[in-house]
């Protein structure tokens, strides 16, 4: 089951931007921010001046004779027939997303199990979203679907313009392939969409007649029946506006089909409602007794399942922080928290990534020192049963598709230097392959290892280190981070960025830093609010490491983040300029003392703290990248990008770092693309682009007469 549904992927953190004047929250005098007016997304003046930076960061990075083989390379690997369709199971059918050079913004299409077991799959078009925005005049990204089980035959389509979260749903019939004359649609926002049954939905939206929450998500949860306006549907659940969100959630197990609510009081926060019967004349929300920190995992037959983020003491019976935990859901209904049972704890030296409920079983991806393993759990009356399942994989095992009504499950493995395996699970059969990636470059040129460094405060920092197995002496080096949000940064086949730096003789580097989930609940949480400068100095402790081995030097190391990894090597910019030769800055966080004032900033406090608090002010003005630029300090050479359809992290924070920079007289390319939403690209050719304008920078700033 997805986690509830503000949904927490690498973070999607998403509020309308059409849901919000362009002008927003400027709250502050010009005396005392001078950039203020570049927050404004769409104004004159703003766009104007993103064109003026566009242009000199185009003359600079494609006017490069490298550029266009690093595109054409990377777009190649991103368009090729050749790789591994991945798909969920739809009842009898396989439904997969696909992308390539014909279908740059992809089509969704199916085929029958059999097919896709045997690794010769009989693809089915029902959606041809290329064919759509060419027909339509949009600039449709497709953003997912939701359908009605167990056959699958009407699904509520999710797509954006332009790559934004903020969507427009419109209702599919899978078997004639079109979009239904008459059915359920709604308009864009920021919303999620459950089936209840084929003429209801359950629906959270942000705007259009519905509440939406100070973070611009969902604030109600209401019962929408086929043939109803969408403005008047019942109202089934609400939380007060400061909350983050509300959603709606479906689950059905094996035993039947639950309805709930959740209610998000702050990002790692839930607070979960039974809702019973919608249907019925009266819905009266059940709050269930769990903790609000609880991880919802989904429902094993009746049980819930569900791993914590602190250690859970019941009557002296105390489950560890990180743990998998099930309870019976009557119990549970009738607030009995006796039977409430770990079902698997974490390693000490990790942490459990994910859960997946099949027919019979959960499987439970386990890492250890950032590697995973696979295990299998099994229920008998009275007790659990744990297996580990034998994959081949040394690197990351990441559960693809799982379903509650089916014995398969499909699992990918895949390591730095070696290609990902498709492997289809039936049961307690042994995995079988499913599907290779073929080879995408020389590996054998390469060498992976895992290092750790020592932090400022005494702790053991991993990183993973890809150079070329021949190199000597310091060489140039790209290191990558992220460090927040409970996201681990596991191994995994490298993609043409980092390939591309490889085979321009450079060192890739990716380091598991506090914030992030490598090691559980509890490596998050030591970098939280005051305690964010942790991760910071994780990040610079690998520098040195780095330096201090001679794998590189200063002048010759880069470090690249994204989001909230932008914000990280923001911070280390205005920090120690000195470790570093160039900076890769994407899609980030920069102006912390707004940043809650700014599109769905507010759900972020947990995270970094509230900005009007005194004590929080503090923490973050002694970090925040825009407040810590100064004129006189000799800083690397900086490339900033967003997008100005990133409607999870505003513009205005690359905007502004850029402009302020570029009058102190300091090194800074800048390139915004006008649309792609928080990825800066809307189809394969904007990521190749992209990776590309990246690599070029790097290559200018690192290799380029510094040999």
């Amino acid at each position: 089951m997805r986690r509830f549904k503000f949904v927490r992927q690498s973070w999607i953190l998403a509020a309308a931007l059409l849901s919000f004047p362009l002008t927003m929250n400027l709250t502050a005098s010009s005396e005392e921010d001078p950039y203020l007016w570049l927050e404004e997304v769409l104004g004159s003046e703003a766009l104007a001046w993103v064109e003026t930076q566009n242009k000199a960061s185009h003359a600079r990075l494609e006017s490069d004779a490298r550029f266009a083989g690093i595109r054409d390379a990377a777009k190649a690997v991103y368009a090729a027939t050749d790789r591994i369709a991945y798909a969920r199971q739809a009842g009898e059918r396989m439904f997969n997303f696909w992308q390539d050079e014909r279908h740059v913004r992809g089509i969704l299409r199916a085929a029958s199990i059999e097919s896709y077991l045997a690794g010769a799959p009989e693809w089915e078009t029902l959606l041809d979203v290329d064919a759509l925005a060419e027909a339509e005049g949009e600039n449709w990204v497709y953003k997912g679907s939701e359908c009605l089980r167990p056959d699958f035959a009407r699904c509520m389509i999710s797509l954006s313009r332009g790559g934004a979260d903020a969507v427009v749903l419109r209702e599919f019939d899978v078997f004639s392939k079109a979009f239904l004359e008459g059915g359920f649609t709604s308009d864009e926002a920021k919303q999620d969409v459950e089936w209840l049954d084929e003429d209801h939905l359950l629906i959270g939206k942000a705007g259009s007649g519905f509440r939406i929450t100070d973070s611009g998500y969902a604030a109600e949860v209401r019962l929408w029946k086929r043939g109803q306006a969408l403005q008047e549907s019942h109202r089934l659940f609400e939380v007060p506006s400061d909350y983050v969100s509300a959603s709606p959630v479906v689950v059905r197990s094996s035993a039947d089909t639950y309805v709930f609510a959740a209610g998000s009081p702050a990002f790692f926060r839930e607070q979960v409602s039974y809702l019973g019967d919608p249907l019925s004349q009266e819905v009266s929300p059940r709050r269930l007794p769990l903790p609000e920190d609880i991880d919802w995992r989904g429902m094993f037959g009746t049980r819930i399942i569900a791993l914590t983020r602190s250690a859970w003491d019941i009557d002296g019976e105390v489950h560890p922080a990180g743990a998998l935990i099930a309870v019976p859901f009557d119990a549970l209904l009738q607030g009995d928290l006796s039977s409430v049972e770990t079902v698997l704890a974490p390693p000490a030296t990790g942490a459990i990534q994910s859960v997946q409920v099949a027919r019979s079983h959960l499987y439970v991806s386990v890492m250890d020192n950032v590697r995973t393993r696979l295990v299998r759990l099994s229920r008998n009356e009275s007790d659990w049963t744990e297996t580990q399942v034998e994959l081949p994989s040394t690197g990351t095992l990441s559960i693809v598709s799982a379903t509650s009504e089916s014995e398969l499950v499909f699992v990918n493995g895949e390591e730095f230097l070696v290609p990902d395996s498709l492997y289809a699970i039936d049961g307690q059969a042994k995995p079988r392959v499913v599907a290779q990636l073929p080879t995408r470059f020389d590996s054998s040129a390469y060498v992976a290892s895992q290092f750790f460094a020592r932090s400022a405060d005494g702790t053991r920092v991993p990183y993973f280190l890809i150079k070329p197995r021949d190199s000597g002496g310091p060489v140039p080096t790209l290191l990558y981070g992220y460090g927040g949000f409970e996201i681990s940064l596991t191994p995994a086949y490298l993609s043409p960025l980092p390939v591309a730096w490889l085979e321009a003789g450079g060192a890739y580097v990716i380091a598991n830093i506090r914030g992030g989930g490598e090691f559980g609940p509890a490596w998050h949480q030591a970098a939280l609010k005051a305690n964010r400068q942790r991760a910071y100095d994780d990040f610079a402790a690998v520098a040195e490491h780095l330096i201090n081995t001679d794998i590189t030097e200063p002048t010759k190391l880069g470090i690249y983040g994204g989001s909230n990894g932008g914000l990280l090597v923001g911070a280390l910019l205005t920090q120690r300029p000195e470790l570093f030769g160039a900076v890769v800055c994407a899609v980030p966080l920069l102006d912390m003392l707004r940043y809650h004032q700014l599109l769905a900033g507010a759900s972020w406090m947990e995270e970094y703290g509230n900005p009007d608090v005194p004590e929080a002010r503090a923490w973050l003005a002694a970090y925040s990248p825009y407040q810590n630029v100064r004129d006189d300090v000799d800083y690397p050479p900086v490339f900033l990008t967003t997008s100005t359809r990133d409607d999870r992290v505003h513009p205005g924070h690359a905007r502004k770092m850029a402009a302020k920079m570029l009058a102190a007289g300091h090194e800074v390319v800048y390139y915004e693309n006008t649309e792609g939403g928080h990825s800066a690209a809307a189809n394969l050719n904007q990521t190749a682009r992209r990776d590309a304008l990246v690599v070029t920078f790097l290559m200018q700033a690192l290799m380029d007469g510094n040999a």
